[in-house]
């Protein structure tokens, strides 16, 4: 079974998360409702996959993806955003973070994305 992360501030957001991977065959070990804490748990849990929040309090999710990057740079990482303006998809670019699914969340586009990484 493929396992997954979920870095978000939302409560609701992750449960989202959960529910539509669970039913795709995907076990969600662990949610962290910020970078610093969702790090830890990435190096803790080695998920095969990792959904990552933009905008979260302390260290935003394009940092906590490059800081996953350090520890394992084959890291699997799909970036969750409400805010995909061109400044923030050039930041996702220059950090090489290619795989984002916006907010509000599509099942079928998340699980494309998820099987694309």
């Amino acid at each position: 079974m493929k396992t997954l992360l979920i870095i978000d501030d939302s409560p609701f957001i992750a449960m989202e998360i959960k529910n539509i991977v669970s039913k795709c065959g995907y076990e969600v070990v662990g949610h962290s409702r910020n970078g610093e804490d969702g790090i830890t748990k990435y190096e803790q849990l080695k998920p095969d996959y990792v959904t990552i929040d933009i905008i979260m309090p302390g260290i935003d999710g394009i940092e906590t993806a490059q800081k996953i990057r350090e520890i394992d740079r084959d890291a699997k990482i799909v970036m969750l955003s409400s805010l995909c303006d061109d400044e923030t998809m050039k930041e996702l670019q220059a950090a090489d973070l290619k795989y984002i699914v916006e907010k509000p969340i599509d099942s079928e586009r998340l699980m494309e994305v998820l099987e694309s990484v």
